[in-house]
């Protein structure tokens, strides 16, 4: 905050004395400096105001974790203090709902993920926001694969084996996810159309209760996010079969991708990124861009994001937007294959 300077020179009792010429180069000095202080007063006052990182999802999940990494760095960087919070539901859409009315100023942007940013913009009709209307992209923060995984009610332990074992009885060609309308769900379908089987679909609320089910044999495989997946697949209590990238995970580095396996077709990877109300100054997105790939940069950060089954990306907000455009192209022909459409 701006103060005003006391002056602790005592007023003349006789009354004002003729300025000085260093006097009226002072006052002249001071009001230049108060013209500036008028005009770019609301850019200074950002520094001190929090910046506000919403997201969509419960505490302790991977979008969660990712913002809170992320924050942990631009804190620093910014030399500002960074708040996360957390307003699941919708599966992610009520958070973009509520952030698209909050003040365009720089210190609200939201860790969005390709669910809310290119799925649902294709499946709901009554979606209350408008991803190219409401919102400006600012930077990508990392990719995530998807996976096939197979648990205890199936035999195959490989995708060759896999495949064989849905064709010799089509009755086991059901998959689960961890929600309608979900990229899961449509690479579900995606793999079916591939392999040439009809998939069909078995939605659940979320990815523990479809690792409970897949475990104990309730499903006999499920596509999720490679994130969801790979301790149950380290530990032994479910098999990923394939991964969705163009070359193998980190997280996963034995398991092959299904373009790996002569599969070209079946390819698509999801994405983390940050985007702001629309309206956010350009110069307020140059700097969050550059404080972010900064914070990307850092050896430690892109260790826990890989640990988190997270790829880290960094690129220039354009540059992002025109990746969201790429995306939306990819996956509209999938969505309207299925034949699903959200209220």
């Amino acid at each position: 905050m701006i103060r005003p300077i006391r002056s602790t020179r005592p007023v003349h009792p006789i009354g004002p004395a003729r300025p000085s010429r260093f006097t009226r180069r002072a006052t002249l000095g001071t009001l230049a400096w108060l013209a500036a202080a008028i005009v770019c007063g609301p850019a200074l006052a950002q520094s001190d105001k929090p910046l506000r990182i919403l997201v969509g999802y419960p505490a302790g999940g991977t979008a969660d974790l990712a913002a809170r990494l992320v924050g942990d760095k631009i804190r620093e960087d910014l030399k500002q203090t960074v708040i996360v919070e957390n307003k699941p539901g919708a599966g992610g859409r009520l958070v973009m709902d509520y952030a698209r009315a909050q003040p365009a100023d720089g210190n609200t942007v939201v860790l969005a993920n390709s669910a809310v940013m290119t799925i649902a913009p294709l499946v709901y009709r009554k979606l209350n926001y408008d991803i190219a209307r409401d919102f400006v992209p600012v930077a990508p923060i990392a990719n995530f694969q998807l996976a096939l995984a197979t648990g205890g009610a199936t035999p195959a332990r490989n995708l060759k084996d896999y495949i064989a074992w849905l064709k010799a009885d089509p009755t086991h060609a059901a998959y689960a996810s961890p929600a309608l309308g979900s990229i899961p769900h449509f690479f579900g379908l995606m793999i079916g159309k591939q392999v040439g089987v009809s998939m069909l679909h078995v939605p659940f609320n979320g990815s523990a209760p479809l690792m409970t089910a897949l475990v104990g044999g309730q499903v006999p495989a499920s596509v999720d996010t490679l994130a969801d997946l790979t301790e149950m697949h380290r530990a032994g209590k479910i098999h990923v079969l394939a991964t969705s990238g163009t070359r193998r995970s980190a997280a996963l580095p034995d398991v092959p991708t299904f373009t790996e396996l002569g599969y070209k077709d079946i390819e698509g990877v999801g994405r983390y990124g940050v985007v702001a109300p629309a309206g956010t100054p350009r110069a307020a997105i140059d700097r969050l861009n550059a404080a972010i790939t900064r914070a990307l940069a850092s050896p430690d950060l892109q260790e826990k994001f890989l640990k988190l089954g997270l790829e880290p990306q960094s690129g220039s907000a354009d540059a992002f937007g025109k990746t969201l455009t790429s995306d939306a192209n990819r996956w509209s022909p999938v969505v309207k294959a299925s034949g699903f459409v959200g209220d």
